[in-house]
């Protein structure tokens, strides 16, 4: 059972301590790594080894393919022409795994397509009631649905609440410089961009609508 995972994407990589976490998890709990195709070639870069490797593999050099073979990881090659992207792949692959816990590294890049599409991923159906989150250099991205969340970072840190798809209501925060208080943010207008901790605990409570939430280390 992979009840914590991580996956590798074939982004950018973006070191910094959020990411740093992550890869310090891996050593500490053993937790298993899927790499979404190339995303094999960032996870060694990352002194990562992956045991699973899904995708098209049209991106994972050769020289990492065959050292991962080697090492005995699992390979699952699709074909090119399919409907999922490799890191969909991946995520379900992780999820038929038994996995509750699923943090993606290297899923922002150059291409905005595939950055909105992969942060869209995090609301595919099967993710329901999994905690699934984009880690990336100081951030790390997760959607969350009504009721009480926690935010877990320190004093000083930057936390970003955005709608995903539709207006979010019954908006009440604790320890935030700026509080919200039972109030709306809609869809379009930037106004719960760059709030920051100010003290503990730290959490957010709505009532309706998908909420983005976006964690910065520090100031943003």
């Amino acid at each position: 059972m992979y009840s914590k995972t991580v996956i590798i994407a074939n982004g950018d990589i973006n070191p910094g301590p959020a990411v740093d976490r992550i890869r310090a998890l891996v050593g500490l709990e053993g937790v298993p790594v899927i790499a979404a195709d190339g995303g094999a070639d960032n996870a060694l870069q990352l002194g990562l080894r992956p045991q699973i490797v899904v995708g098209d593999m049209d991106s994972i050099l050769l020289d990492t393919l065959a050292t991962l073979i080697e090492d005995g990881a699992e390979i699952f090659r699709f074909s090119h022409a399919k409907d999922e992207t490799d890191l969909e792949l991946a995520l379900l692959e992780a999820v038929q795994r038994g996995a509750k816990w699923i943090h993606i590294i290297g899923a922002m890049g150059g291409r905005i397509d595939q950055t909105m599409g992969n942060i869209q991923l995090l609301s595919h159906p099967d993710l329901d009631h999994i905690d699934a989150r984009l880690v990336s250099g100081r951030q790390t991205l997760w959607l969350t649905e009504p009721g009480t969340h926690e935010l877990m970072g320190e004093v000083g840190d930057t936390i970003s609440l955005l709608p995903f798809h539709m207006d979010v209501t019954g908006i009440a925060t604790q320890g935030l410089e700026y509080p919200l208080k039972h109030e709306t943010l809609y869809l379009g207008p930037a106004r719960g961009m760059s709030n920051v901790i100010c003290g503990k605990p730290a959490n957010v409570t709505f009532e309706s609508g998908v909420l983005t939430i976006v964690h910065t280390v520090g100031r943003a």
